[in-house]
Formats: structure tokens, C-alpha cells, sequence
């Protein structure tokens, strides 16, 4: 029987501080950049979930400079949690969908003394080759981390058409090998309750980015932002949400099929007030956080536990 939480799952913090010696704290970045599809390129209005500010609710204005957004966190966070090493973590939308010139521009001007990482938030169909070559000669002459974030949230191809994704999964696979291959860490991000999965696309999911080496994950809800095509569905009663228990049921068993190496950078996420319409049945994220591990403790749940079983079918 698992008794604490890093026993249950990876706990992102605890590796921070065993990979990098200390506290690290993520800084958030917010510059100018879209997505195919919103843009036309691949489709409009972007996936069906993702609101006017493409997952960064709660960073600077893009109109900052990276310099000016980096300044201005890193003394707030710094001073608030006694922290000296950062991330920089470009966030909103796609991060490598924009001209090369600009992407080499906003990436230089995140390096400083006490950035030890880069983290770059993006589609799998949006990296390019000279990307990665420049992002692995900022790693060899910074001796810095790069980690590249992918949204994958399905497993499932029929459900990545319904929520507008605008890529495959094998273009998540193909990503991903050209991530690791390029020598960086890669990250994941799924929603374990989208409402067209069943609980086999969940343990197929878990089953994916484990072999895919992903080193960590992030997970969360689907929850309704405002002036989204969900809220639009949600109010025209065209889709229904899956209860909090069928949350944390998922979020077993994606843990237990997941590949105890994976770290968890979150296993509920969240969305500002201000911003939805519904996020996380009205609960606060630590309490789903506790209600999880006291069920996986309850039910003998822990990461990894299916993950031993699967690699000895083969």
C-alpha cells in the first residue's frame, strides 16, 4: 500500500530540486504567435476548448518585451518563494509557429545567469528542423535544459477531429522522436475526461506517451472557457461533462498504465474565474489533488502499477 504522495506518483517539484539542487520556478512568457488552426492555415477558431488567450490566462501582456515579462516575474516569484533558479517558459499558444528570425530573438532574450531551463509550449505539427539545430546549440554553449511541450490530449483520432486539434497522432509520434532525438526532455499535455474518450483511449493514452519517452505530463479537466465553440455546444446542450468521480477514476488509471519515470507536472490544471464558465466542478484544484490521492491510496492505485504488467505481455 502507497502512504504518501511521491510515493503514489512523480512529484514535479521534488524532481526540481533533485535535478537542479534547489528550488526552480517556472516563469511564464507570453509573445505574439497563433496557432494553424486559428489562423486558416489549418482551420479556425482553434480547438474547441481554448480561449482568446491560448492557455496563458494568467501571464503578461505580449506587448512586454521577454526581457521586461522575465524582470518583472522573476522579482515577484523570486522574492515570494525565496527562489534563484527560473524557467523560462514560453506558454501561450504555439511557440514555434512564427518566423525563425523571431524565434531565435524572443529564445536569446530568455537567457540570463539564473535561467536554467527553456520550455517552449507548442503543436507537434509546428517544429521545424532549423528550430531544433538552434535549440541545440543554445543547450551545448548555455549548458541550459531544453524542454519541449506538446498538446497531444487525446489518444484517441476520432476525438482529436472533434475538438478541432488539427493534427494526428502520429504527428504527436513523430514529434516526439525528433525531440528526444535532438537530445532534449519533452512534455506532455492531455485531458482525461474529454467526453467522446472511453477509459480504454485513457489507458491507451498512458500507454502512448510512456513509449513515446515523454518525461513528464500535464494533466487536466476539460473545463468551459468563455467565447469558446465549447461554450457554444455546452449551452446548446450539444455536449455534457463528465462528473468529478469520472475524473479521478481516469486519472487512476492513466496513472497506473503511465511509466513510473514520467514525472507529473500537474495532475489537475485550472483556468481563472474570470475566464470560464466551468472549471473543475467549482472545487479548487489541491482539493481534487487530495480527493485523488486519497482514492489511489483507498483503492491501491499508484503510478505505474499496470505499467510492470504491460511491458511483461509483450
Amino acid at each position: 500500500m502507497k502512504t504518501t504522495e511521491h510515493q503514489l506518483y512523480r512529484v514535479y517539484s521534488v524532481w526540481l530540486k533533485e535535478h537542479y539542487g534547489e528550488k526552480v520556478y517556472k516563469i511564464p512568457i507570453n509573445i505574439p504567435v497563433t496557432c494553424p488552426n486559428r489562423d486558416g492555415t489549418k482551420g479556425w477558431g482553434g480547438c474547441i476548448y481554448c480561449g482568446e488567450k491560448g492557455g496563458g490566462n494568467e501571464t503578461l501582456s505580449e506587448k512586454l518585451s521577454v526581457s521586461e515579462q522575465m524582470d518583472q516575474n522573476i522579482a515577484y516569484i523570486g522574492k515570494r518563494y525565496k527562489a534563484r533558479k527560473f524557467i523560462a517558459f514560453f506558454q501561450s499558444f504555439s511557440n514555434t509557429y512564427c518566423e525563425f528570425a523571431d524565434f531565435k530573438r524572443w529564445i536569446t532574450a530568455s537567457l540570463r545567469p539564473d535561467i536554467v531551463e527553456i520550455a517552449i509550449s507548442t503543436r507537434p505539427d509546428c517544429l521545424r528542423d532549423e528550430q531544433l539545430l538552434f535549440l541545440q546549440r543554445i543547450k551545448e554553449e548555455n549548458a541550459i535544459e531544453i524542454t519541449i511541450e506538446l498538446g497531444l490530449q487525446s489518444a484517441n483520432p476520432k476525438t482529436l477531429e472533434i475538438i478541432n486539434r488539427g493534427h494526428t497522432l502520429d504527428e504527436y509520434q513523430s514529434a516526439m522522436d525528433r525531440i528526444k532525438n535532438a537530445g532534449f526532455m519533452a512534455c506532455t499535455h492531455l485531458i482525461l475526461d474529454l467526453p467522446w474518450d472511453t477509459d480504454t483511449d485513457v489507458i491507451t493514452a498512458a500507454k502512448v506517451v510512456s513509449e513515446k519517452g515523454t518525461d513528464f505530463v500535464k494533466c487536466h479537466s476539460l473545463y468551459i472557457e468563455k467565447n469558446t465553440l465549447l461554450k457554444q455546444w455546452y449551452d446548446e446542450k450539444k455536449v455534457t461533462l463528465l462528473s468529478k468521480e469520472d475524473y479521478l477514476r481516469r486519472a487512476m488509471l492513466f496513472l497506473s498504465y503511465l511509466s513510473p519515470a514520467v514525472v507529473i507536472e500537474r495532475i489537475i490544471g485550472r483556468v481563472p474565474k474570470e475566464d470560464s464558465i466551468i472549471t473543475n466542478w467549482d472545487t479548487s484544484w489541491w482539493k481534487i489533488k487530495d480527493e485523488l490521492e486519497a482514492c489511489m491510496e483507498k483503492e491501491n492505485y499508484y503510478q505505474g502499477k499496470c505499467f510492470s504488467d504491460m511491458k511483461n505481455k509483450r
